[in-house]
């Protein structure tokens, strides 16, 4: 029991799995705020984008 309770060979992938979760938390932090972001451009892009009004024909020349 004692050479089981002072065995540390799998101490290495416990600070592997903190370390992967706090990569990953950090990844959604940046996927939010990039988001916001993405969504703010996007909403002025159509803004800007639906008051433009696009010429169809050509005007009629005057002899």
């Amino acid at each position: 029991m004692r050479k089981f309770l002072v065995d540390e060979s799998g101490a290495v992938t416990v600070d592997w799995v903190v370390l992967t979760g706090g990569i990953v938390m950090l990844g959604l932090a940046a996927q939010t705020v990039i988001n916001g972001g993405v969504s703010d451009a996007s909403a002025d892009t159509a803004a800007v984008l639906s008051g433009i009004q696009i010429q169809t024909t050509f005007p009629t020349p005057t002899p």
